[in-house]
């Protein structure tokens, strides 16, 4: 059996998501999975693609153009 940390749960879904109470605890297990970018499609930006991504595409000042 999966437990759920509902802490952890509650502080992306309210904070993160800005989600009132009530609509955080209307939605699935799967929805909430979903709006955290979690299950089905394209995984959020991580940490090892951000900095792949910084290496390709450094930021340049216009002095140094």
């Amino acid at each position: 059996m999966t437990r759920f940390d509902w802490p952890v749960l509650m502080r992306a879904g309210m904070h993160g998501l800005g989600l009132k109470p009530a609509e955080f605890w209307a939605l699935t297990p799967v929805e909430l999975e979903m709006m955290l970018g979690r299950g089905g499609g394209s995984a959020p930006l991580g940490r090892d693609r951000l900095a792949e991504l910084s290496a390709a595409f450094p930021d340049v000042t216009r002095e140094e153009r």
